[in-house]
């Protein structure tokens, strides 16, 4: 009988296969999208609330990750993602432009954060893409007042495959589901759409603003490059 780390193992290969299966043209979208602001020299933004928060990060300052990328940091860690008139005070702090992307994560996608970030960019001409759980977010309603969840805002929506209330795996003696699969996919599709992104800047014929692991010999020098032409632009965390 498989042990519950085999069965988990399943049951997340079988989310990023759907994933891979039928996200493929939401995920493309959303790479050229970034990829053509990028290569006019723009920034892309990411905002995850609460444990969405390290879905975001991993696009951030990552070895083989994209350097013109800035995460709008909720520092409730959550705690505030209810709160209606929370985001336009968080996202004052951050210079998104007219014509800006902005990645929103949430696996619900029904608090107040989310939904009045992909509310305030919409007001702005900013690009979104939700990355949620259509499953989830479409058995419950929305937390606020305008009664949309983020999917129904947002300009291009990723799927992340999971399941109603995100655990996942039975466990005996145990009442509830455990272990979520969003942490897991998201990352999958971030790093998904960095990749397709990159692939997308070179066909264009640019050279990808891409860093190189600081613990290999040259990555330090190659990285400060980077720095110097975004870091004056990037709040970081």
């Amino acid at each position: 009988m498989a042990t519950s780390a085999q069965r988990y193992y399943q049951i997340v290969s079988d989310v990023l296969a759907k994933i891979a299966e039928t996200q493929q043209e939401a995920i493309q979208k959303a790479a050229q999208v970034i990829a053509d602001h990028i290569s006019d020299g723009g920034i892309l933004y990411l905002l995850g609330s609460g444990h969405s928060l390290a879905v975001a990060m991993e696009a951030f300052h990552r070895a083989g990750g994209l350097a013109p990328v800035d995460v709008i940091h909720d520092r409730t860690f959550g705690r505030a993602e209810r709160l209606e008139g929370y985001a336009e005070v968080l996202l004052k702090d951050y210079n998104i432009p007219a014509g800006g992307v902005v990645v929103i994560i949430s696996n619900s996608g029904r608090n107040a954060l989310p939904i009045e970030v992909a509310l305030y960019c919409k007001a702005r001409g900013i690009t979104t893409i939700a990355i949620t759980s259509l499953a989830h977010s479409r058995s419950v309603s929305s937390r606020h007042s305008g009664g949309k969840r983020l999917f129904e805002i947002a300009d291009i929506v990723i799927d992340n495959c999971g399941v109603y209330g995100d655990a996942a795996l039975d466990v005996e003696g145990v009442p509830s589901k455990v272990c979520p699969t969003s942490g897991i996919a998201g990352m999958f599709i971030i790093e998904s759409i960095v990749a397709q992104v990159i692939e997308n800047l070179v066909q264009a014929g640019h050279k990808p603003p891409v860093f190189i692991s600081a613990n290999v010999d040259g990555g330090d020098e190659h990285n400060a490059q980077l720095y110097e032409k975004y870091w004056h632009r990037i709040r970081g965390l």
